[in-house]
């Protein structure tokens, strides 16, 4: 498979596990959905905040605009709940469109970007991109698990569900 097959797949499960995750926390009661349930950005609506910041106003600049924002990771960019689900569900769909535009080339190059601490950093642009899904499949399992510490249905997200119905986004 080469990189833009490989990786416009990445971006189709992240829209989808995004999603399932998304629609199994609207259920939660918002007590619940922002209390501290031990995950490392606290809550639910922390974890979701970060995803926010770590996917979309970070790295997605970084890969789309070569430009490093600063923002804290554990910023809560997005305090209403119905804004940050559509927020997320908007910023997971851009991944596409953006490995659809990248040049044959850029796949085995480098992503130059300043880190949070303001140091230059230089990594594999194709390995870099798979940390940022990796990123958001890791969190969006601490969720999960959160809600069914919460006593609540948890999402099946595994990639291979993904894979068995093509005609998902």
């Amino acid at each position: 498979m080469d990189a833009v097959a490989h990786f416009t797949q990445l971006a189709r499960y992240n829209v989808w596990a995004t999603a399932r995750v998304l629609d199994a926390v609207r259920e939660l009661p918002d007590q619940a959905y922002r209390r501290d349930v031990g995950l490392f950005f606290h809550s639910i609506h922390g974890t979701l905040n970060h995803l926010l910041v770590g996917e979309h106003l970070l790295w997605f600049v970084r890969f789309s605009e070569g430009i490093s924002p600063k923002v804290a990771l554990d910023a809560e960019v997005e305090p209403d709940r119905a804004q940050l689900d559509t927020r997320l569900r908007e910023g997971a769909a851009c991944w596409a469109p953006l490995i659809a535009s990248l040049s044959p080339d850029r796949w085995n190059s480098t992503l130059d970007y300043t880190t949070m601490r303001g140091t230059a950093a230089s990594l594999p642009f194709a390995a870099t991109l798979a940390h940022v899904f990796n990123h958001g499949t890791h969190h969006r399992g601490q969720i999960t698990a959160a809600l069914t510490a919460l006593g609540q249905p948890s999402p099946e997200l595994d990639l291979v569900y993904f894979l068995q119905n093509p005609s998902q986004p």
